[in-house]
């Protein structure tokens, strides 16, 4: 005698859409070892900032021990914290406030 297909009840988790529409920080933190012009030409590299910009945010870093770099989708921070940490810059991702 065939059973009966239990019910199959789809649920949608609203939580991790919204998580996704969240804005995220890209922040880089201040090392002891790293060049000032080596973070600034990692900025205007992988953000394409200007000099002005890039420098700006490495001041940060080095005076307040971070700057946030870049805020935005989760997908694209993440892609700049994983270039970050190719050219050696200590960063991380954090929710937007």
């Amino acid at each position: 005698m065939p059973t009966a297909a239990p019910d199959v009840i789809e649920q949608t988790d609203t939580q991790d859409r919204a998580d996704l529409a969240v804005p995220w920080n890209v922040v880089v933190h201040n090392d002891p070892i790293t060049l000032m012009s080596y973070v600034t030409l990692v900025f205007r590299r992988v953000f394409q900032f200007t000099k002005e910009k890039a420098t700006k945010h490495m001041l940060e870093v080095h005076h307040r021990g971070r700057s946030v770099v870049w805020s935005g989708g989760r997908e694209r921070a993440e892609f700049y914290v994983q270039q970050l940490h190719s050219h050696q810059l200590l960063s991380t991702l954090e929710r937007a406030e």
